[in-house]
């Protein structure tokens, strides 16, 4: 029997625009999710990826396909610009079906986006 639908937050950035640094950082954030919060791959509804305006050398869900969610419906889009605000920072908002309550599961931010959010679960 499913889960309740839940979201999971997350973030982390890059110290340069590469492709290797976005997969890396990105399939690490995945990775943190899913181990914080016990997610299987089969829990996966859908992720989305928000990126600032200066990254451009790939498509984190481009990263998320090599962690093994292919076959997850992924999408990218821009983050809003706004003055003083983290740069080279990729977030993710994953959709997961758990049993867990909101307040048992554990947002992830990592490298230059830890202080992000810091009144939610980590």
């Amino acid at each position: 029997m499913p889960g309740r639908l839940r979201a999971l937050r997350g973030a982390t950035t890059v110290d340069e625009d590469t492709r290797e640094q976005i997969f890396d950082r990105t399939v690490a954030l995945l990775g943190e999710l899913f181990a914080r919060n016990d997610v299987d791959h089969d829990d996966v509804v859908s992720v989305i990826f928000t990126a600032t305006d200066d990254i451009h050398a790939a498509f984190p869900a481009a990263a998320a396909r090599t962690f093994g969610l292919g076959d997850v419906p992924l999408l990218c889009a821009r983050e809003l610009d706004i003055t003083g605000g983290t740069p080279r920072c990729i977030r993710i908002l994953m959709h997961i079906e758990s049993e867990r309550s909101r307040a048992e599961l554990r947002h992830v931010y990592l490298e230059g986006a830890v202080g992000l959010r810091d009144d939610l679960p980590g």
